[in-house]
């Protein structure tokens, strides 16, 4: 099946160039030049994943990232800047990224990025349902309930929750999850990580203070386990 990648960027020569470039990859492109098109054009269209520039006429790309979490949309989600501080990756990465490429970028590294990510998504255990507690997570549908009510969970605390059942048991260091769920290099110092398990044991535990599920290994990460 091919895969459609939506860019948003209202630079015209670096959207003709992306765009070329996917096409060549074999994807279907779809093109927006401001956060209004932007957002028209993924919830309408649902594509399978996102170039977004941060910089754009009509307001930044990064809370346009916010609107379309805010609207249900789950795929990835690239980010193109010329920024290049910590402080804006990590914004970035909060706001519901999965990935932040800073301009000039290696071309070849983007596409190995966007292969990357759309191969995660599609690695999805279909059929699998996971029990915790009260608490059930639906891989097939996205959908994580609580004592059969249906819960708020943002794409970025669903990759992060899937990572953890496919690794349930192990250690997983703050440093490995930031690579693996977010895309990003060990270096990166943030908070994200702990921002994002707080969020998930809100939604998970029976007591989130004393976690009974997504546990603390002091020293060295989470782990996930299934009492």
């Amino acid at each position: 099946m091919t895969a459609t990648v939506l860019i948003i960027d209202d630079d015209p020569a670096m959207c003709a160039g992306l765009a070329d470039n996917m096409e060549a990859e074999g994807y279907r492109v779809l093109t927006a030049s401001s956060c209004r098109a932007g957002l028209e054009t993924a919830l309408g269209r649902r594509p399978d994943l996102i170039l977004l520039d941060v910089m754009l006429p009509d307001g930044d790309g990064m809370l346009l990232c916010r609107q379309l979490r805010d609207a249900g949309f789950r795929e990835p989600i690239i980010m193109l800047t010329a920024r290049g501080e910590e402080r804006d990756r990590v914004l970035g990465l909060d706001l519901g990224t999965d990935d932040y490429v800073v301009k000039p970028f290696s071309l070849r590294e983007l596409l190995a990025r966007v292969r990357a990510h759309l191969r995660r998504g599609r690695a999805t255990p279909e059929s699998e349902e996971v029990t915790l507690g009260a608490a059930r997570l639906s891989l097939r549908s996205h959908q994580l309930t609580r004592d059969g009510t249906l819960l708020e969970i943002s794409t970025k605390e669903f990759e992060l929750l899937r990572y953890f059942v496919a690794h349930r048991g192990r250690v997983l260091s703050r440093e490995t999850l930031l690579r693996d769920v977010w895309g990003h290099r060990a270096e990166i110092a943030t908070r994200t990580v702990d921002n994002f398990v707080v969020r998930l044991r809100k939604k998970i535990e029976p007591d989130p203070a004393q976690p009974r599920y997504l546990l603390t290994v002091h020293g060295s990460g989470y782990k996930l386990v299934e009492q």
